[in-house]
């Protein structure tokens, strides 16, 4: 074999290896790239609005007063509106969820939460469902839901209604658009065999009342709101 023949094989021998070693690395690079881009367990802040989800207190203890995991219904406490979730939203009607593991919520975050979201195995949920998709740490979203709950002014006939009160969701909204100078598309009243049960407000990433768009509405003409013990 001649030394250029030599020196030629050389060289194809040395491209063969190369090229072998090579492809693998584009490979895993390949298909980790394309699960960032598919995968649901992936960060994101990727989304168009909130949602504010605030239960109706009396109404869910009247279904659920035997529910010992949370203290929303202690005779000793006397909530109205308490805070369900802060939800990311699509314009399309789409919501992330589970957008990442999640961490226990903090002890000392739980306990101030308490206040407004009053059971424990909410407030661990409600992170590991929505909050992770806000693309905010747990201290953080935990902080923008307090600011959105404190900031909403509630009219003074649903803050503690002393007995049972009747009225239609257009006022109820109007209502709160009033006394919050938003727009009366920001509310959506959520109703139950003609109890009121929840109230959604939408908000911008920054907090701010915006448009719910085609996010669905209770159709009864009235509702009833039981009272606040």
């Amino acid at each position: 074999m001649s030394a250029g023949f030599r020196n030629m094989f050389a060289v194809l021998l040395l491209l063969t290896v190369f090229t072998g070693c090579s492809r693998p690395a584009r490979d895993a690079n390949s298909s980790v790239t394309s699960k960032s881009k598919n995968s649901s367990a992936s960060p994101s802040s990727n989304f168009d609005y909130y949602l504010l989800a605030l239960s109706w207190a009396p109404e869910f203890c009247a279904a659920h007063g035997s529910d010992a995991a949370s203290s929303e219904c202690d005779p000793r406490h006397h909530f109205g509106l308490v805070v369900h979730g802060l939800w990311p939203q699509n314009n399309d009607d789409t919501h992330p969820q589970n957008c990442a593991p999640a961490r226990p919520v903090a002890e000392q975050t739980v306990q101030h939460m308490l206040a407004v979201m009053p059971a424990r195995g909410l407030i661990q949920h409600e992170w590991a469902t929505h909050g992770t998709c806000s693309g905010l740490a747990a201290q953080d979203y935990f902080a923008a839901i307090e600011k959105a709950f404190k900031a909403l002014q509630v009219p003074s006939e649903y803050r503690a209604p002393p007995q049972t009160i009747r009225a239609s969701p257009s006022d109820i909204k109007q209502k709160f658009a009033d006394a919050n100078h938003a727009p009366r598309g920001a509310f959506r009243v959520s109703c139950s065999k003609g109890e009121f049960t929840a109230l959604q407000v939408c908000l911008t990433p920054d907090l701010q009342y915006r448009d719910c768009g085609s996010l669905r509405d209770c159709r009864a003409r009235q509702v009833t709101i039981l009272p606040v013990p």
